[in-house]
């Protein structure tokens, strides 16, 4: 069914290769979707902070007010890290790249990467220090430094999802082509 009020400025327009149209193209955008494991993970953290909210109210009905600041804050700390996770990825953008970790962004120009490629190595499976034999899309710097791995096979986005992978390590490796001849 279509949502004509939705569509009336054009932000809602997606494309099959763009996964979060903007009407302006300076924005950053992530060039895949979240994985199911991530929107998971971000699911059952939001709905702790709702039974957390439920005991906040509950405790301040009862009258103990300090208590029910610190439920508070505890469960908006769970939200906002709920909402950090579903952040954490690859976003590009004309101006560069940014990794977009749960504690730590790294943004990067153009200018500043030589290449980007998809390799076979040992990577981390879901983040955790297992490691398995996979494939990562990493970055080289102009200066010959290896920066961190930006996406794996074996993430949270990627797990059980080989196409997906593939799909978003060609559309940033297709960005860093476009922009890095732009900015040299």
């Amino acid at each position: 069914m279509p949502l004509p009020f939705l569509t009336a400025d054009g932000v809602f327009e997606a494309h099959e290769d763009d996964a979060l149209a903007h009407v302006d193209h300076d924005r950053w955008r992530r060039p895949y979707r979240p994985g199911p494991w991530r929107v998971a993970a971000a699911a059952l953290l939001l709905l702790l902070a709702a039974f957390m909210l439920l005991s906040t109210m509950i405790i301040a009905f009862a009258g103990t007010w300090p208590g029910a600041l610190i439920c508070l804050a505890a469960a908006l700390a769970v939200i906002g890290s709920a909402l950090r996770i579903l952040l954490a990825g690859v976003w590009v953008s004309p101006s560069g790249l940014r990794r977009v970790a749960f504690l730590r962004t790294h943004s990067l120009a153009w200018n500043q990467i030589d290449e980007v490629r998809t390799v076979q190595q040992p990577v981390r499976w879901l983040g955790l220090p297992r490691t398995v034999q996979g494939q990562a899309l990493t970055v080289a710097g102009r200066d010959g430094a290896e920066l961190p791995v930006l996406l794996t096979d074996h993430n949270a986005d990627f797990l059980s999802r080989t196409e997906a992978f593939d799909r978003a390590a060609h559309a940033v490796e297709a960005w860093a082509d476009e922009y890095r001849a732009v900015a040299a």
